[in-house]
């Protein structure tokens, strides 16, 4: 998983912790949800967060958005934020890692460069994550 690989790249090698936002299904949108409360928590003790989505009718996915909903104004503040974005076409994914950049803008996060990028290059994801960390981790860097 390309999210997974860009974590651990610009950790060192580290395992990153992973949301798989999907898994949370309809506690998302439920009052008091352990899960949905964990994801939250760890989106909030982070100092670096890569934020992965396939691109959806040229945007993130809805699932994405109602857990970043969840978190106050400003929570993200202090934080480095990296959003990877996938599609079938560059322009797609480029129009949708510009959008994802703007939600995490909006909570405070320090975005850096992100990484919009071609399904069909999925294969090479270790790869890709390596150059991106290599490139870009003296910026996301805390």
């Amino acid at each position: 998983m390309l999210a997974i690989a860009v974590g651990e790249a610009l950790a060192g090698g580290f395992p990153p912790t992973v949301i798989e936002v999907g898994e949370l299904g309809p506690g998302l949108l439920t009052p008091g949800d352990e899960a949905t409360a964990a994801a939250v928590a760890a989106l909030r003790e982070a100092e670096l967060l890569v934020v992965a989505t396939p691109t959806y009718k040229g945007s993130y996915t809805g699932v994405l958005k109602v857990l970043l909903d969840q978190l106050p104004a400003q929570a993200l503040a202090g934080k480095t934020a990296v959003p990877v974005v996938t599609a079938g076409v560059a322009p797609q994914a480029a129009a949708a890692e510009a959008l994802l950049r703007q939600l995490l803008t909006e909570l405070g996060a320090d975005v850096a460069a992100g990484l919009p990028v071609v399904e069909a290059d999925l294969p090479e994801t270790k790869t890709i994550a390596d150059k991106y960390a290599a490139a870009h981790s003296d910026r996301t860097a805390s």
